[in-house]
């Protein structure tokens, strides 16, 4: 149940602490409405080190700014007292729905109410907001009843259109945008549940009371990403004449707003962007172009400073021929080659391209200024999973150099490391929160094979093939806070490695969280690579889990 505004909670504790990786922690409660009081109450006063804080259905995350706060943080939550009221303002937002989802009749069947139930149990109560997570816009939503439980699908689908209706749990919500996902799909909406254009950005936040009505149509959804910058108004920048396979601006990413449902984002091989920008006399977190397996052709409005790091790749400029220059030769471009890793000029009209990576996977283009484009939520990130941030580059686009450089002087030539390839990458993980849903045998599979990075990986998440892992707990689990580099399993056995755009929240248990360090190596593991996982040493930082191996009736049942 939700509190209602002004109802004062009676003294509580924290059950327990896990440890999320070396920089985080998760703190399991007994009821929703501890949930929300400790949410509260770190949001009103933050302990040391603690960086953000997200709420699901029985824990909250804490991030924190290093291992050592980690662990600080860990102790003094089972400390602390819940006595925070929770407000709530109890907005109806009403929700028109054409209920023909895909799983609309397998959810009639596991519930035993046909379609026509289903339909009838959805519309006829409302429901409320507990928190956000997953997605921006995506709110977890309480009925006033349990008519509509039903398990998450057993393998998630790779992409749910924007605008579905799902029920997962006891939970009902909204897809804001396309993602990944794996909930039952039961019908569709043309709501726009997230917009930065509205005062409040979410339609459902936290609080609000949702009803959802039938009806026979729904008008479609708009554009996600803002329109790029005319060209016209661009006078100094890059011109894209091919964005590869995929290219996107990243920076350091827009930390700090889980609570909202938004991800962290920011390049992927953060060591990688920050050489990019110090080569070319940029501050760390300014924006670059993150680009994958080669193909990315830019070419230069103005004369600009360039470099390239990651991934190593052959880096070709060409000069377009000039009949009226004095050391005009044949008639024809003429090309050179600049190395990886050091500062060059891109003069006005020449072209580079970046060639296929010899090893490796992503490399990142920085530009002396960063690229110029308007921040959202402080970072100028493109978030695959939530749509926020520029849309991904495409031919012919063209984007401003911006004023981020803050010396002036580039910088000198660097050595990069050495970056996967055909071979095994071997990435060093701790145990996850929940590691006790797999035993001996389980962790012994996990750590014991090559895993192969499947083609239907992304920035959201690397998906792996091997050996099914089995677990030892049956039943759905509650809906957590994760991270970057956590391991999620789900019912099919198949880990899935989150990366910078992973929802925020998830129903899959982790059975294990690559070291903090190693992020940036494992996003430079190409597709068909393998991954072998190796145990940290103890001594790697990660927060105390309190207790190590739940027994609980309640949590066995989870």
């Amino acid at each position: 149940m939700i509190e209602t505004a002004g109802e004062t909670l009676a003294a509580q504790k924290v059950r327990s602490v896990r440890a999320v990786g070396t920089r985080a922690v998760l703190a399991e409660l007994s009821a929703t409405r501890d949930v929300l009081a400790l949410q509260a109450l770190l949001l009103e006063n933050p302990l040391p080190g603690q960086m953000d804080v997200l709420a699901a259905a029985e824990t909250v995350l804490v991030t924190a700014d290093s291992p050592a706060a980690a662990r600080r943080i860990a102790a003094r939550l089972l400390e602390l007292d819940l006595t925070a009221p929770v407000q709530r303002d109890g907005e109806l937002v009403v929700i028109d729905t054409v209920y023909d989802g895909e799983d609309l009749a397998e959810v009639g069947e596991l519930t035993g109410l046909g379609t026509e139930g289903v339909i009838a149990a959805h519309t006829g109560q409302i429901w409320t907001v507990a928190f956000a997570g997953f997605a921006p816009g995506f709110g977890y939503m309480i009925g006033e009843n349990q008519a509509l439980e039903v398990p998450r699908r057993s393998s998630p689908r790779t992409a749910v259109p924007a605008g579905s209706v799902a029920l997962a749990g006891n939970y009902s919500a909204v897809y804001p945008r396309r993602s990944p996902g794996g909930w039952q799909l039961i019908g569709r909406t043309g709501a726009r549940m997230w917009d930065l254009d509205r005062e409040q950005p979410a339609l459902a936040a936290p609080g609000h009371r949702v009803q959802f009505r039938a009806v026979r149509d729904v008008l479609a959804l708009g554009r996600e990403h803002p329109a790029p910058q005319p060209a016209s108004a661009v006078t100094s920048g890059l011109r894209i004449v091919s964005p590869g396979l995929q290219s996107l601006i990243q920076d350091l990413g827009r930390h700090g707003h889980s609570g909202l449902g938004v991800s962290a984002a920011g390049a992927l091989d953060r060591a990688s962007l920050r050489r990019a920008n110090r080569l070319v006399g940029n501050a760390p977190s300014a924006a670059a172009v993150e680009t994958v397996a080669g193909g990315l052709s830019v070419q230069a409005v103005g004369d600009q400073v360039l470099a390239v790091t990651g991934a190593p790749a052959e880096l070709t400029i060409e000069t377009p021929y000039d009949a009226d220059s004095d050391d005009a030769f044949s008639g024809e471009a003429w090309q050179r080659t600049v190395p990886m890793a050091t500062p060059f000029a891109l003069l006005d009209g020449e072209t580079l391209t970046v060639g296929a990576p010899e090893s490796g996977f992503r490399s990142y283009l920085a530009v002396r200024g960063g690229v110029d484009t308007a921040p959202v939520l402080g970072s100028r990130s493109t978030d695959t999973m939530s749509g926020i941030g520029p849309a991904p580059l495409a031919a012919g686009q063209l984007f401003a150099a911006g004023g981020e450089a803050e010396s002036g002087v580039v910088g000198n030539p660097e050595l990069q490391p050495d970056f996967p390839g055909t071979g095994v990458t071997v990435l060093d993980v701790v145990p996850g929160p929940r590691a006790d849903w797999f035993d001996a045998a389980a962790l012994a599979t996990f750590c014991g094979q090559d895993w192969e990075v499947t083609p239907q990986s992304n920035r959201v998440g690397m998906r792996l093939q091997g050996t099914a892992l089995q677990r030892t707990r049956q039943g759905e689990l509650p809906s957590e806070g994760t991270v970057a580099g956590a391991l999620q399993v789900p019912p099919e056995g198949l880990p899935v490695l989150f990366l910078a755009d992973h929802p925020i929240t998830g129903g899959y248990p982790v059975i294990a969280v690559v070291v903090d360090s190693q992020l940036d190596r494992a996003a430079q593991v190409p597709i068909g690579g393998k991954i072998r996982f190796r145990w940290a040493p103890a001594d790697t930082g990660a927060a105390p889990a309190t207790p190590q191996h739940a027994t609980t009736e309640e949590e066995a049942s989870n």
